[in-house]
């Protein structure tokens, strides 16, 4: 069975032996006996201009605990903000942006066109919006989510991502296609709002990475606690910070297994992300509350190409 959900209509339904549940007109869920990850429809809740609409995975819970924390759960302006597992394309320069003029629209892939309002692109920026068209299917245990663009400057591109549950993880599985008349060149990554039962950011904490960790290496490190100790290859902590942590370019510029693991040592849980793809970039930010490993994937699609790429998650107990 498949439902077919466009921007307009939304409907109140539940249907046990499939797997899922629309909340109100807001958003759905994907769940089983152990685990329930939460989704807003693209146009519900979270409006701002920077993280892609399509998917915002808002929450998961793994046999009860949840796993997912917010970037500033204070701030009242929570649809303003990210949380879950929010993936954003062009942090730093979207598609075609450095072309508009100011006054122009630009594209942010994944939301739709922005107004460029002076030369340097910022994603702190509440940029006007004019939204993309987006579809949504979803069965049994996934969800699939389609943005179409607009022709504006020589760039266009229909993006699809399929979400599927499974028995203890979930898959993004992405298909951007460019049917513009320029190359596509820019990246994606999953901003990872994570924290294990809501636990604070401390020495229960251990976040791994199959590769060496080098200091020297890292392009910006903002440590002004010392509270984040690099190791070998792995991050602990020697108490909660109460100021951000950054550090960005963990690898140094060489390619690695897209990967990371956070361990909690208080619950003996834990969650990892591999991604299809090697990467040559993975930035870490986070605070007293959250931590965000993020796996960036590069991407250059000719016209009439189309390029691939999947991010699994699982949760376990250690």
């Amino acid at each position: 069975m498949v439902r077919t959900i466009d921007r307009f209509i939304h409907k109140n339904l539940f249907q046990p032996n499939c797997g899922y549940l629309y909340l109100g007109l807001m958003s759905y869920l994907l769940r089983n006996k152990n685990l329930e990850i939460e989704i807003d429809f693209p146009l519900e809740n979270y409006n701002f201009s920077r993280f892609d609409w399509t998917g915002k995975i808002v929450s998961a819970k793994y046999r009860n605990i949840t796993f997912a924390s917010a970037e500033d759960p204070n701030d009242p302006n929570q649809n303003h903000l990210g949380k879950g597992f929010y993936n954003e394309f062009g942090i730093e320069s979207p598609l075609g942006f450095d072309e508009t003029k100011i006054g122009d629209w630009f594209h942010k892939m994944g939301v739709g066109l922005l107004q460029k309002e002076n030369a340097h692109y910022s994603f702190h920026t509440p940029y006007k919006v004019k939204p993309a068209e987006f579809h949504t299917s979803i069965q049994a245990n996934q969800v699939e989510l389609t943005c179409i663009s607009a022709l504006v400057n020589g760039f266009a591109y229909e993006l699809r991502k399929k979400i599927e549950l499974l028995e203890t993880g979930f898959t993004i599985k992405y298909a951007l296609k460019n049917t513009g008349r320029k190359m596509i060149c820019t990246d994606e990554y999953v901003h990872n709002f994570t924290a294990i039962n809501t636990d604070f950011i401390g020495k229960n904490y251990n976040l791994n990475f199959p590769f060496d960790l080098k200091p020297k290496r890292f392009e910006e490190t903002i440590n002004s606690e010392s509270a984040v100790s690099i190791g070998e290859k792995e991050i602990t902590f020697n108490g909660t910070p109460n100021e951000p942590f950054f550090f960005s370019n963990l690898s140094g510029g060489k390619k690695v297994p897209a990967t990371w693991e956070l361990i909690n040592e208080t619950t003996k849980l834990g969650i990892r992300e591999k991604a299809s793809f090697e990467t040559n970039k993975i930035n870490l930010w986070g605070c007293k509350h959250v931590i965000s490993p993020e796996l960036f994937f590069d991407i250059r699609v000719a016209p009439g190409d189309s390029t691939k790429w999947t991010r699994s998650y699982e949760f376990f107990n250690i």
